[in-house]
């Protein structure tokens, strides 16, 4: 295991999942992880907040969704507009429950944005507090203030575990640490020996508070395997110490409200059935139920034939633990029984063991039905714990499913250990990114991946490559390497990401597919979350590569976020682009509605809030045509600001008979303003030049105007803006340069591939730039380009390398007369 080190560094997951050609198990399917990211807030939940633009005065808000500790409310009176949403930090906000302004003579008032919808506020507050749910009160004030319940169980902390090894006693253990709720306890009095610690999630059913035991009528004794280490005096000195500190660290009893409640069992002493020993799980035997403590509790032993054996395999089950079966369950699922040890033979028969045994089957009755709806497929990727040793935490792949039962290949463990059995609803099974989140080492595989660049035909300058990946690892040591990136506020946690399929999917994703893909993502790790919402975007559209391409990191643009490479593959070949994506949970829904907007689609189509009937955006009423047409109006009038809601968008529509001409123009005009972020995409590549200017045949089919004037236009709106990019260059000056002859600053031979792109992206041939910037085209190759070498070299159609063409014929007669002599 010398290398490891070098290995665990190197491993990323979605290269690794890309390498292998597997898929990552849902999220959704890890239930004790989403009720582990809860935090006792709800959507819905009403409070006091302090407005803004007056801190003297509060309104009531509403929590649209949470992240940890961040809340995204809204203040009541702005219906389903989102325009005014907000995110608070719950530390930090002034929050209170409601009536507490009414307690502390605070005065409620309307925000200033919101006045001329609401003209009785007394009655406003009645209607909309009728009925209404409050926040809790202790997670806005006091001690719980903004922790999430987990944090509550902090190392020092307190709780009972139940004995389940041959008796129902319950002891004192200390937690050690809390990995994400996977909680390291310690045996209270053996203080620095970790030979007895265990791995156990904090919803697990046998985990209690300090105080259950009692309440329940059970007794609180050190467990065997440790009783012989003090004397019975010790013992008891150290149940006292317990009881005089049982308040300094107790965890309260809200962290327990989700744990699974365990119901009545009937099962009777001495009945077969099949079950999974949960120390060794890798094999199906026959077992029998050894005693019954009561109406909740059973012991089971693995059958041991052997008449020289001198351990037995027991462990207590109630009526919901993992691994029991009736009898021939394994058979009816064409699964090998193991059989008892001291079984003469290996051909095992249940009808001649009951009646060897002299006993009888437990009934179908006795076990809870399975199901086969869970979301988990063969060879889905996750993150297990090792079974033989739980301090490991590895990739696991899914081998075989049957019902409700998982075999899992656990990769890159110290020993090699065979398949698995786990239950779909087992604690120590986690998704894709939940170590990485959590600040735990997950175990790499054994070998180191292979680097892939190699396999991948095409696409970025290698230079920008290997840029995009110092920057991308640069950031995974710095959150490696940085003190706060385990954060257990959930700071970098986002929240779950729905897909609303209902809403609308604009010109460049399929609806058929985004109706296919899960109805969400999430919640986990920010970068990890929205890679593979986007991801699944991507593979969602009409063109891969097309929306990868407007995803793309615009270099010339702020960088605010986390550079993501992400792949698209469309007819055979493979592209990968740089694309910024938040850290941060505040910033996801801002991020979602954004990307929505590049991708002209409803920004409600993705994003942490589910739309249920209705879209706030009243997005059902668009189609492809209508919604595009908007998108470009609204571009061309809001350059450079924040995007909001496109409900007032109908202002644009105020020449119908022109609509259709019009659209076209906007519909071009979206794919040249994004030009900059077009220049990394592959030659050839199946949306550039081609794709491009068929756009441009179509529009001057459709348009009914004169060429010239329809190129004035195209030429307005694909102008480059060097200096200030809010501010478009008036017609009279674009018309100016249209009409006179083209008039050079410097000579084109000594013009370099970005002065070269520089000029293409200001005339209406912008999209191909990035041709030449692949083809590193100087001035110098520029002159020699004629018609033939561009459409042979740049695979142009002829209309599109005729364009381009006589911009290059444009810069030879202007260096002629300028600098020829």
């Amino acid at each position: 295991d010398a290398g490891s080190g070098v290995e665990e560094m190197d491993f990323n997951w979605d290269e690794y999942l890309e390498d292998t050609g597997a898929v990552a198990a849902p999220h959704g399917s890890f239930k004790h992880v989403d009720t582990s990211l809860q935090n006792g807030f709800a959507p819905g939940m009403k409070l006091e907040v302090a407005v803004k633009s007056d801190q003297n005065t509060y309104w009531v808000a509403t929590i649209i969704t949470t992240c940890g500790q961040l809340l995204l409310l809204r203040y009541d009176g702005y219906g389903e507009d989102r325009k005014a949403d907000f995110w608070c930090d719950i530390m930090t906000a002034d929050l209170h429950p409601i009536g507490w302004c009414e307690q502390n003579k605070k005065v409620l008032k309307v925000p200033e944005g919101i006045k001329d919808k609401i003209p009785n506020q007394e009655e406003f507050l009645q209607q909309v507090l009728k009925g209404a749910c409050s926040a809790p009160a202790n997670l806005l004030e006091g001690l719980h203030r903004g922790k999430n319940p987990l944090d509550l169980i902090a190392p020092g902390s307190r709780l009972e575990l139940q004995n389940t090894q041959g008796s129902l006693e319950a002891w004192v253990v200390n937690v050690v640490e809390n990995v994400g709720g996977r909680l390291k306890l310690r045996y209270e009095g053996l203080e620095d020996c970790d030979k007895f610690d265990q791995w156990i999630f904090y919803l697990d059913p046998f985990l209690h508070q300090v105080g259950w035991a009692t309440q329940n009528g059970y007794n609180l004794q050190p467990p065997l395997v440790i009783r012989s280490l003090k004397s019975e005096a010790d013992w008891q000195e150290i149940l006292k110490k317990v009881k005089e500190e049982e308040e300094e660290s107790s965890v309260p009893t809200d962290v327990f409200k989700d744990k699974p409640v365990i119901g009545v069992h009937s099962f009777s002493e001495g009945m077969k059935l099949e079950a999974v020993d949960p120390v060794a799980p890798f094999v199906i035997s026959p077992a029998t139920v050894l005693k019954v403590y009561n109406e909740k509790y059973f012991m089971i032993e693995i059958d041991d034939l052997r008449p020289e054996r001198t351990t037995s395999q027991c462990y207590v089950c109630h009526v919901n633990s993992a691994g029991i079966f009736p009898v021939q369950w394994s058979l009816k699922n064409g699964l090998h029984l193991s059989p008892p040890p001291g079984y003469p033979g290996q051909d095992f028969d249940w009808a001649d063991y009951l009646k060897q045994c002299g006993a009888e089957a437990a009934p179908q009755s006795c076990f809870p039905s399975l199901t086969s709806d869970h979301g988990f497929k063969e060879n889905m990727k996750l993150e297990a714990v090792n079974p033989v040793d739980p301090e490991e935490v590895c990739i696991a792949t899914v081998t075989k499913v049957k019902d409700s039962y998982l075999w899992l290949q656990l990769e890159g463990s110290k020993k090699p250990v065979p398949d698995c059995i786990v239950s779909v609803e087992s604690m120590n099974i986690f998704p894709v990114g939940w170590c990485e989140t959590n600040g735990y080492q997950l175990r790499p595989p054994r070998r180191a991946i292979v680097n892939k660049q190699k396999k991948i035909a095409v696409v970025q300058p290698e230079k920008q490559i290997l840029s995009s990946r110092t920057v991308h690892n640069g950031l995974k040591n710095q959150e490696l390497n940085s003190s706060d990136s385990v954060v257990t506020n959930g700071k970098y946690c986002c929240p779950k990401i729905y897909f609303n399929h209902r809403c609308f999917s604009g010109p460049y994703l399929n609806k058929g597919r985004i109706a296919e893909l899960p109805q969400s993502v999430g919640p986990g790790n920010c970068v990890l979350v929205l890679k593979e919402v986007l991801t699944l975007l991507i593979n969602a559209a009409y063109k891969p590569s097309r929306v990868l391409r407007e995803l793309q990191l615009d270099e010339e643009a702020a960088w605010h976020g986390h550079g993501e490479t992400l792949k698209a593959k469309y007819k055979g070949k493979s592209y990968r682009a740089t694309v910024e994506v938040v850290r941060t949970a505040d910033r996801v829904a801002d991020f979602c509605r954004k990307t929505c907007i590049k991708l002209e689609c409803c920004p409600n189509l993705f994003g942490p809030q589910m739309v249920l009937d209705k879209c706030s955006e009243n997005c059902s009423v668009l189609t492809k045509t209508k919604y595009t047409h908007y998108y470009g109006k609204r571009k061309n009038k809001r350059i450079g600001r924040p995007p909001g809601g496109h409900s007032n968008l109908e202002v644009a529509m105020k020449k119908p008979n022109k609509r259709r001409k019009r659209r076209k123009h906007f519909f071009v005009h979206k794919k040249k303003r994004s030009s900059t972020s077009v220049d990394n995409t592959p030659a050839g590549s199946p949306q550039g030049s081609g794709g491009e200017e068929e756009d441009d045949q179509d529009e001057s089919e459709l348009s009914p105007l004169p060429q010239d004037r329809d190129k004035r236009k195209r030429k307005l709106r694909t102008f480059s803006f060097s200096d200030d990019e809010n501010k478009p260059p008036s017609p009279k000056e674009v018309k100016m340069e249209v009409a006179e002859k083209l008039q050079l600053d410097s000579n084109p031979l000594e013009w370099s591939v970005a002065d070269v792109v520089r000029f293409l992206k200001s005339t209406d041939c912008a999209p191909l730039a990035r041709i030449f910037l692949d083809q590193e085209i100087d001035g110098q190759a520029l002159l020699l380009l004629t018609l033939p070498t561009v459409q042979e070299c740049m695979d142009l159609k002829l209309g599109p390398a005729i364009k381009l063409c006589h911009h290059i014929e444009r810069v030879k007669l202007a260096f002629y007369q300028q600098f020829a002599n």
